[in-house]
């Protein structure tokens, strides 16, 4: 082993640093993540900090608020998860299975900026200039303010932005960047977390914008130490089946916005649409006049979406019944399914239920029970739901269906859709005013709204 060179062991999940290799890590408890890797210890600094470098605390009365500097996309739905723009020195790590569409958005925004006039650089690790050339001739005409480089060291790459001083700087991906004075191959721990901090350093020190692309895990996580995700200002996952045409970009986490919006986009041969009304791509294709099927909705930050509950409740052939759920919480389904036993009297003991939330979107709000009651009723009793009723409200162990937020927002993107009836909470129904052209039904209970679907 090398002078000053020491062996430590890292996981793979957390980052959790020990002396030894362990089978189980102690922070995040997930087995064999261990790898080895190689620390300089010659490089760690020892001298006495001058009295002029020394950090200075200033009072809060003192400290003088700034309007964030913002950067439009032109793609409204990447501009609503990010809350409003491009923050001038923000640091956002774009994450997504492999084939998903990553790449191929962050091209489009740097052609949309290129087109204002915006200097961009493209740093990408993993394709060669040609290969780039041509996904970006599908999406269109690019401007010379956009600069491509292939280049994975990160001194070489520090160097570059130095020179050119860009706006926005994406990266394609973290996992490929590596650093000469760390030791380790490119993709570990040490390599990715060390290549977000310089990259941090280069986003707050000069004012730079810069987007990070991370491999995720087959558990759908971005690969590496979960430290990377508390580095950078903004995450930002791109969900959905690569073969399916319909994308949703997601915030889990904003230093600048809300993390509850989501965008919706359609993969085409010319790149990434957006998709202004996710409900009515939602509600395509719902079937009419078959059991077991409602229109809920739920709220996505400030966006109401209508999405389609389906509900399939039949005789199991075996002692134990099946119970799936796709698009949901599953223990949420077998608490409601439970509360329908107990409450309504419904024999569900000895048959098998699926519940599917259609379009391929995932929804865990509360304000979809009422809607998993109303479609697992409606298939049990084999008998259809109006197709122009929609529902919303939480359902609670008592059977009493409880209030939700925003419900005037939701209200009104029913009635714009084309729905005549509405079955809500009736804390919810007292609170509103008067809306013309849709009936308002208020529901206490989930005997209520049985009664009122089945009458």
């Amino acid at each position: 082993m090398a002078k000053g060179k020491t062996t430590v062991y890292f996981c793979q999940n957390c980052g959790y640093e020990s002396a030894k290799w362990m089978g189980q890590c102690p922070g995040c408890r997930e087995w064999n993540t261990f790898v080895e890797e190689l620390i300089d210890k010659k490089n760690v600094g020892k001298g006495k900090i001058p009295e002029s470098e020394t950090a200075k605390a200033v009072p809060l009365s003192q400290i003088e608020m700034t309007q964030d500097k913002r950067i439009s996309t032109e793609i409204k739905e990447l501009d609503r998860v990010l809350g409003g723009g491009i923050v001038q020195g923000s640091l956002v790590l774009v994450g997504g299975d492999p084939g998903i569409g990553k790449s191929t958005l962050l091209l489009q925004v740097c052609r949309n900026l290129a087109e204002q006039g915006t200097e961009v650089l493209y740093i990408s690790g993993e394709e060669s200039l040609q290969q780039i050339k041509i996904r970006a001739e599908r999406i269109g005409t690019f401007r010379d303010s956009l600069s491509l480089l292939c280049e994975t060291n990160l001194d070489v790459i520090q160097k570059v932005i130095d020179r050119e001083k860009p706006k926005v700087v994406v990266i394609d991906s973290i996992q490929t960047m590596y650093n000469e004075a760390v030791a380790s191959a490119p993709g570990s721990v040490s390599q990715v977390r060390e290549a977000t901090g310089i990259l941090m350093q280069i986003a707050k020190g000069m004012g730079i914008s810069i987007f990070i692309v991370g491999h995720v895990t087959k558990e759908g996580v971005v690969a590496g130490p979960r430290v990377l995700e508390h580095m950078v200002d903004t995450v930002l996952y791109f969900e959905g089946d690569r073969h399916a045409a319909y994308r949703i970009l997601r915030g889990v986490k904003n230093r600048f916005g809300s993390t509850n919006e989501i965008g919706v986009f359609e993969m085409r041969q010319d790149g990434l649409t957006e998709v202004e009304n996710p409900s009515e791509f939602m509600l395509s294709g719902k079937p009419q006049g078959a059991s077991g099927s409602v229109v809920a909705c739920s709220m996505e930050g400030t966006r109401p979406i209508l999405l389609e509950v389906q509900a399939l409740v039949c005789h199991s052939n075996f002692g134990i019944p099946r119970r799936t759920a796709a698009g949901t919480d599953f223990n949420r389904v077998n608490l409601l399914m439970a509360v329908l036993e107990k409450r309504l009297g419904l024999q569900l003991g000895n048959c098998d239920a699926y519940v599917n939330i259609a379009g391929g979107i995932r929804m865990n709000e509360p304000a979809i029970d009422l809607g998993l009651v109303l479609a697992l009723v409606s298939s049990y009793k084999d008998k259809a739901i109006d197709e122009k009723t929609i529902c919303f409200g939480e359902v609670g162990l008592s059977g009493e269906v409880r209030a939700v937020s925003m419900a005037e927002q939701r209200v009104l993107e029913a009635k714009k859709l084309g729905f005549e009836v509405c079955i809500l909470p009736e804390v919810c129904r007292e609170g509103l005013k008067d809306v013309k052209g849709i009936g308002l039904v208020g529901v206490r209970t989930v005997k209520d709204a049985m009664d009122y679907v089945m009458r």
